[in-house]
């Protein structure tokens, strides 16, 4: 069997047979509640059944399209609120009226880093069960497995056209790239901004890289010359089906600050683009604009924030950026039936605390990080005619509901896979009746495999080290003391066995249903024009790879 002929293969059976007689696979916590309340979801159900109906019928039958934006490393707090504007010297005032527009998610959970989160939304499932562990920058010859269904995959199933812009950071290898994973067209980086925006002399010179670009300091005494990642792969573009090619850079080129801005230029222009384009077909569309600022590390030629911290006038820069697109969005009339979702993949790089001024505002912890600032973030929908303007849930919502949220809402629920567990809870009813009306009270929190953390209703357990009694493992109440500074006894003394029980159901349906392998593969494949310099990069990696 060919290499080409066993990706087709594995693509093939990567989407379950349509079997909408057997239930979605659900974890035990869900479960457990489901027994408590099923009978009243059923009945609401009806209710949104016939809703969605109305809606639908409303526009010729068709579903809603969908806009989704996922910007990087922003802490709650930090945009669309014109109050904390003043305490952080950064004006949204786009992304502001974007959550006036609509509702407010106040408590949205992520996983604690990029990659992560976007494995969870785009699968509905805990990455963990995906073999999504940790972010990679460099070579890795991994990635999202062909045996991963996508939301994209879901709505193509009922029509839906699909477009991917701007990050994507699932991997180097074919079976990842978002043109096979169900976006009919993709402009993305292969990697991500610790190589496109920290890997350059203009970073090193701002004092933010150390030791990468060879004049940084002296190599006097170095022997391996391929230890510094030279020559990766930057952005490429491909469509479904096809090859993707290179762009950005020629070869022989280097990298710099000017080329990572104009790549989020383009990226821009592009999602404005796809949109111009999507709303002149007859089907519905489903946009994904991740864009790779706010995430930057060399100060601007002239400042445009009152912060001036290069994080945060990238922030401000992208608010304007999302503004120009939601007019681009009026001025096709199509608005009105488009879902547009806005949100931060997880809480702020520590590193900006120093060079932009964002501090820790209300939460503790940030990026990479278990604790409620490195997973709790900003999230804003808005649905004209369907969510109340101004409205605010503080239900728990996790990103991984997004999955399946869009896939009702779709009409697709039917293509959900029924052979492995799904995380992402239906939170239709959330949307379409309001705060209260979440079917999710808890949330597990990863750092790569290591469960840390349970969330359930307003208490969170830190769970024990291997071989500490969980007697020992501190709970906090996270509404008396958000920053998780001050574990109560007398919470964990009734809450602690319940605690344990929640983990214990965890863990009896990752024993029955394991982990997904993690996709794996040789770098780079699937791209026609590689540069000379990448293909070195490729035959490097692969030279210390073990042999058969």
């Amino acid at each position: 069997m060919t290499k080409v002929f066993a990706f087709m293969v594995t693509c093939f059976f990567a989407f379950p047979v349509l079997a909408t007689d057997k239930p979605i696979l659900r974890d035990g916590e869900y479960r457990f509640l489901e027994a408590q309340f099923g009978d009243q979801w059923a009945e609401q159900d009806a209710r949104i059944d016939e809703r969605l109906a109305e809606i639908h019928k409303a526009n010729g039958g068709q579903p809603p399209n969908i806009l989704y934006i996922l910007i990087d490393d922003v802490s709650f707090g930090q945009m669309g609120s014109r109050m904390l504007n003043y305490v952080t010297g950064i004006d949204t005032p786009n992304i502001n009226d974007l959550a006036s527009e609509g509702l407010s998610l106040m408590r949205m959970y992520t996983e604690p880093s990029c990659t992560p989160t976007r494995t969870a939304m785009l699968t509905g499932r805990h990455p963990v069960r995906a073999g999504v562990k940790e972010v990679k920058v460099a070579l890795v010859g991994e990635g999202l497995s062909a045996q991963e269904v996508t939301i994209a995959e879901i709505l193509k199933k009922v029509g839906y056209n699909t477009a991917h812009i701007g990050k994507w950071h699932q991997g180097d290898i074919e079976q990842a790239y978002p043109h096979n994973q169900g976006f009919d067209v993709a402009f993305f980086p292969l990697h991500q901004q610790v190589q496109l925006s920290l890997m350059t002399r203009e970073a090193m010179s701002a004092n933010n890289m150390f030791g990468f670009h060879e004049t940084g300091q002296s190599n006097q005494f170095g022997l391996d010359e391929r230890f510094r990642p030279y020559g990766l792969v930057t952005g490429v573009e491909g469509n479904a089906g096809g090859k993707a090619r290179e762009v950005d850079i020629e070869a022989g080129e280097e990298w710099t600050q000017a080329h990572y801005e104009r790549m989020n230029e383009r990226y821009q222009a592009q999602a404005v683009e796809q949109i111009e384009r999507l709303t002149k077909q007859d089907e519905p569309f489903f946009i994904q604009y991740w864009p790779l600022y706010p995430l930057n590390f060399v100060h601007p030629d002239q400042a445009i924030s009152r912060n001036g911290g290069f994080h945060a006038d990238k922030l401000q820069l992208l608010d304007g950026w999302i503004g120009h697109l939601l007019d681009k969005l009026d001025e096709t009339g199509k608005a009105d039936n488009t879902i547009v979702m806005l949100m931060a993949d997880n809480g702020l790089m520590h590193h900006y605390e120093g060079t932009s001024g964002l501090n820790q505002l209300i939460y503790r912890g940030g990026k990479t990080n278990h604790l409620e600032g490195g997973v709790r973030t900003d999230a804003f929908i808005r649905w004209p005619g369907v969510i109340e303007p101004g409205s605010a849930a503080g239900d728990i919502v996790h990103v991984s509901d997004l999955f399946t949220t869009f896939a009702r809402i779709a009409g697709a629920t039917d293509y959900i896979p029924r052979d492995r567990v799904i995380d992402g809870i239906d939170q239709t009813p959330l949307l379409l009746e309001g705060e209260g009306n979440s079917r999710r009270d808890y949330v597990y929190v990863y750092e790569g495999t290591i469960l840390r953390s349970v969330v359930k209703q307003e208490f969170k357990m830190h769970l024990p080290a291997p071989g500490v009694p969980g007697a020992a493992a501190p709970v906090f109440n996270l509404l008396r003391d958000p920053r998780e500074e001050h574990p109560q006894i007398g919470t964990a003394l009734w809450s602690g066995a319940s605690f344990q029980d929640m983990v214990k159901r965890h863990q009896i349906m990752i024993k029955k249903y394991p982990h997904f392998p993690l996709g794996k593969g040789v770098p780079y494949e699937g791209i026609e024009n590689l540069r000379p310099e990448s293909e070195l990069a490729r035959e490097v990696f692969a030279s210390w790879q073990p042999t058969k």
